[in-house]
């Protein structure tokens, strides 16, 4: 199976980028409400260049970003 059968299966969701990468994408809903997205860009060889974590609120409001890679950074609240 190849890496990005293999992506697409896992993820379910993607998008084509203009350098002929893909986003992938994720979500999982919580108990109370609230939505984890995962999203993983990958270049046109389906080599992860980034792979994050955004924690959405019960309405719909971002409130929490982890970048996983290429730089663990934890998890960041969002202002606003």
């Amino acid at each position: 199976m190849s890496i990005r059968t293999q992506n697409e299966k896992k993820f379910g969701n993607w998008e084509d980028l203009p350098d002929g990468g893909r986003r992938y994408w994720l979500d999982v809903v919580g108990r109370l409400g609230w939505r984890a997205r995962y999203l993983k860009e990958v270049d046109a060889r389906e080599t992860t260049l980034r792979f994050w974590q955004e924690i959405y609120d019960e309405q719909g409001r971002r409130v929490e970003v982890h970048e996983k890679y290429p730089v663990d950074t934890g998890h960041q609240k969002v202002e606003g």
